[in-house]
């Protein structure tokens, strides 16, 4: 099987951050990365201790999103650094992986 090394990126936000749609934008027409997938979280919490969860009578609009990409690592080291200042230490995870070709 043809593989190539590609990076991996996963993003941790909330929904009440209203990041993910300029993301999503940035990523698709600016970075031109080769797929996003988002993901929507039932309940999570980060390093403030707050628990976002959803209940089936109280529909959260403050859930955890993550935000999955891949692409060659030189472009993704180029897009990781356009948005450097956009997200907290520590939201922004990525490591190596192979992609079958």
């Amino acid at each position: 099987m043809n593989t190539a090394l590609v990076t991996f990126v996963r993003i941790y936000l909330t929904e009440g951050e209203r990041h993910v749609d300029s993301l999503l934008k940035q990523l698709h027409d600016v970075e031109k990365v080769r797929g996003v997938t988002v993901f929507r979280g039932v309940s999570g919490f980060g390093k403030s201790g707050i628990m976002h969860s959803s209940h089936l009578l109280d529909l959260s609009g403050n859930l955890p999103l993550v935000v999955e990409f891949f692409d060659a690592p030189s472009k993704i080291e180029m897009i990781l650094s356009h948005l450097e200042d956009k997200f907290e230490r520590g939201h922004v995870v990525q490591w190596s992986a192979e992609v079958n070709l």
